[in-house]
């Protein structure tokens, strides 16, 4: 509580968008679980199905060069990104289940 010209306020704390659980308003999805043979082509193919990408991205190691086995697809509207998560996540690509959630920004 904090006063303020005698009276007593009470503030609450509120949590960050980034903390809740449903994040709508973000176009750029996280695919975990890819097997480390999947690259940027296949998983462009498995999510364009949803809608219109602008960019794939499979992490690789700035040493060896293979894949960290995680990845990025960004698409061109939320409503395509929001499809594309509910339909993939959980699903089998390259013999591996694949977890999709929304990127986190950092």
């Amino acid at each position: 509580m904090q006063s303020l010209n005698g009276a007593f306020r009470l503030f609450r704390t509120i949590p960050l968008a980034g903390s809740l659980s449903v994040r709508n308003s973000c176009s750029k999805l996280f695919v975990g679980g890819l097997s480390y043979d999947t690259n940027e082509t296949v998983l462009k193919d498995a999510f364009e199905k949803h809608g219109e990408i602008i960019e794939v991205r499979v992490i690789c190691h700035h040493v060896s060069g293979k894949s960290r086995g995680y990845g990025f697809v960004r698409f061109a509207s939320e409503a395509a990104a929001n499809a594309a998560l509910k339909e993939m996540h959980s699903q089998v690509l390259d013999g591996r289940n694949i977890r999709v959630e929304y990127a986190h920004k950092g």
